[in-house]
């Protein structure tokens, strides 16, 4: 069965999400009320109000399609990102969009760029138009600007940068990366990808390039800071015409009515916002604090998370990971990244921190 299926899809390796609760409370017989998860960068406070109002009124239209060109979403977006609504690609997250950039822009004999320790979707995204992927290596666990122009071709058709990183919260400056564009061929398209921009303390100036540099394609996502990751909705800012060109793959409806209600209603509360890279910043504070009394060297982070190291190799972290598991505790392993002996944990509310904490003083060898 399937032995017409094409190879480079067959060497594709699955996407492994964070184990969700329901699974660990089976597999341990575990109480889910009992579990913190930390592992999938989630917004600890949960959904905006406003949203879950959005969310409340819309129901009553789920028997008709959501609106296939989000209108108003876009609109909003356009009023608070100063950018035109022509410029807006709206995707099932964030997922959905640098994905559908890559299936512009990559086919076989074109190559693509991207850094070690990013995003595991760069990879995925590149495999599935079967071009050639590029791993440049990192520097101090982030993305060396220097390495990945340089490891541009002629066959090279996009870069993807991850600012800030995942899964180990570097950041770049508005300065490094303004250079960069600076330096790459406007034949290349640069993907920048801003998933965790609302935690930054300085903001940054993507949406200003894209005036400057048509080969450039932003995205951000819901799912994070505004803490819709359940509904999934995302988007990209480029310019109009590599917006109408993404936007000729996009899957009709690709966005529920309820994402679309809820981001545009949380785009708006902006105390929700503020409040939520309040708690993130308190809650580094305090896990960085816990890791130095502990001995335990951390990546710095500027995101909702912190990667952690918790022994020498890979097989280390992944018996400190079981051990948190069997205490009900829910983190992340990295040694897909090429993190061995790291764990990625995401900053909770005080509580759940400090949990995770004492759960972790208690498994560490």
């Amino acid at each position: 069965m399937g032995c017409d299926a094409l190879p480079h899809i067959r060497a594709i390796a699955s996407y492994v999400p964070g184990k969700p609760i329901a699974e660990l409370a089976r597999e341990f017989g575990l109480s889910e009320a009992d579990i913190v998860k930390l592992a999938s960068n989630e917004n600890p406070l949960g959904i905006s109000p406003q949203a879950k109002r959005a969310v409340a009124a819309a129901l009553d239209d789920l028997a008709l399609y959501p609106d296939g060109n989000g209108f108003a979403l876009k609109q909003a977006l356009s009023a608070r990102l100063a950018v035109g609504a022509d410029q807006i690609v709206l995707g099932n997250g964030s997922n959905d969009v640098l994905e559908l950039a890559a299936r512009v822009f990559l086919v076989p004999g074109r190559s693509a760029v991207f850094s070690e320790h990013a995003f595991a979707v760069y990879p995925l995204a590149i495999a599935a138009c079967n071009a050639m992927p590029i791993q440049v290596a990192a520097r101090d666990f982030g993305h060396d600007l220097t390495a990945l122009r340089a490891a541009i071709r002629d066959d090279t058709a996009m870069v993807f940068i991850a600012n800030p990183n995942n899964p180990t919260g570097t950041h770049l400056s508005n300065a490094e990366m303004a250079d960069f564009l600076a330096t790459v061929p406007a034949r290349v398209m640069v993907v920048l990808d801003e998933a965790y921009t609302e935690f930054l303390d300085t903001p940054s100036d993507a949406l200003a390039w894209l005036a400057q540099y048509p080969n450039l394609i932003v995205t951000r996502t819901f799912s994070k800071a505004y803490g819709l990751a359940g509904l999934r909705v995302g988007y990209a800012l480029a310019r109009p015409e590599v917006a109408d060109l993404i936007n000729r793959l996009r899957q009709p409806f690709n966005v529920n009515s309820l994402a679309l209600a809820a981001a545009e209603a949380a785009l708006e509360d902006v105390d929700f916002l503020a409040r939520s890279k309040r708690v993130n910043d308190e809650g580094r504070t305090q896990l960085l604090a816990a890791f130095k009394s502990l001995n335990l060297d951390a990546i710095p982070s500027v995101g909702n998370f912190i990667c952690v190291k918790v022994g020498a190799t890979a097989g280390v972290a992944q018996a400190v990971y079981q051990g948190l598991l069997r205490r009900g505790v829910i983190v992340r392993p990295v040694a897909n990244y090429g993190l061995h002996g790291y764990l990625r944990v995401s900053i909770g509310l005080s509580h759940q921190n400090a949990r995770f904490l004492a759960a972790l003083g208690e498994v560490l060898p």
